[in-house]
């Protein structure tokens, strides 16, 4: 079981991350328990505050044969306005470990229930190299490998060492190299067998130093003052990223409606050449390593007539992003589904493109 890092310099910092316990929960509505704020009830919520009763919560229910939805901080999920006929298992399990030498860099690793802007907070106030453009994104660290997560020209993959994780199929503990987790664009082996393997915990691989990666997305250069490929302080593009993603509604803030939602609803589709090709000659275009084209989600949303705002509730894109589905404070799962089904079928009959949902989509599809 990972513990928190003994004899740290900034034990005293670290431990306001690690002495929070989560609460027993007042509320089996999934609603309650997810930041899209919908949802129906599940049949009963278990908090796992450890590494052994995680598994032995999922592994009871298995043998049981009792439906399982495993849930961190609920900012990548929609679930059925009927809820969900099983347990589900929130991952509430504490700790860092760091192992940290001049030649190899910080070698992290950090339990499934961990808050990840947390962790981001971690490494880059000690100057670890690699998470700083991931600040801000909502959600447990478990769940970063699984929608291989990430922002602002890097994603998790990119420090990602190994994965530790519960085989609910064997029944047994697994851990993937970084090589063997099927990394792709918010994607992983661990989407791809969807149910199969429970998170444990995520070890990173970061390098030392108070500059950051070289920072490839052209706002965020733009934001600490460097030309794209520079670096710049850790710090700086740490406070950069949180400012540029609340200015979009992309950080978590209960008293801002345009931050009820799931992050963004839709990914960017990932086309073929000749399918790129015939989108409008302004259309953004990034040619990938594999021959494929990929382009904005945002864009082709927009230049098919719904803008920041759209709709008239109780679900309306943001106000301050068009890739946000919102609830206004009322929505019920219908609502925000068919709010998405208007905006995927505009930009199909605007472009030919038929966009994915990123969320996962529990009890209910498109």
């Amino acid at each position: 079981m990972i513990e928190p890092i003994a004899g740290d310099s900034c034990e005293v910092e670290r431990s306001t991350y690690a002495s929070a316990e989560a609460a027993a929960p007042t509320s089996t509505r999934l609603a309650d328990l997810t930041t899209l704020h919908v949802g129906g009830p599940a049949r009963r919520v278990v908090v796992a505050r450890t590494e052994n009763e995680l598994v032995a919560c999922v592994r009871d229910a298995d043998d049981r044969g009792e439906p399982v939805l495993i849930l961190g901080h609920g900012s990548n999920v929609v679930v059925a306005d009927e809820g969900f006929e099983g347990v589900v298992v929130l991952v509430a399990t504490r700790g860092l470990d760091s192992d940290v030498s001049a030649c190899a860099g910080s070698f992290l690793t950090v339990a499934a229930g961990e808050p990840w802007d947390e962790v981001v907070a971690y490494a880059t106030g000690r100057e670890w190299i690699g998470l700083e453009t991931l600040a801000g994104i909502p959600g447990a660290t478990g769940a970063t490998p699984i929608q291989n997560v990430g922002a602002y020209g890097s994603d998790v993959s990119a420090t990602i060492a190994r994965v530790r994780t519960w085989d609910r199929t064997d029944g047994a503990y697994r851990t993937f190299a970084a090589s063997d987790c099927g990394f792709g664009y918010r994607t992983s082996r661990f989407k791809q067998e969807p149910g199969r393997y429970l998170v444990v915990d995520v070890s990173f691989q970061l390098e030392l130093g108070p500059l950051s990666g070289p920072i490839r997305y052209a706002e965020l250069a733009a934001a600490v003052g460097v030309a794209q490929g520079e670096r710049a302080p850790l710090a700086s593009v740490r406070e950069a990223v949180l400012s540029l993603r609340r200015s979009k509604g992309m950080v978590l803030d209960e008293g801002d409606h345009d931050t009820w939602s799931a992050g963004s609803f839709f990914t960017n589709p990932v086309l073929a050449e000749q399918s790129a090709a015939a989108l409008p000659a302004d259309a953004p275009r990034y040619p990938q390593a594999d021959g494929t084209v990929k382009t904005s989600a945002a864009w082709l949303i927009e230049r098919a007539g719904f803008g920041k705002g759209y709709g008239e509730g109780p679900a309306t894109l943001s106000s301050k992003h068009t890739l946000a589905l919102t609830n206004r404070g009322a929505a019920t799962t219908a609502d925000v589904l068919d709010l998405a089904r208007t905006i995927r079928s505009g930009v199909r009959e605007a472009f030919g493109v038929t966009l994915e949902p990123e969320p996962v989509l529990v009890g209910c599809s498109l």
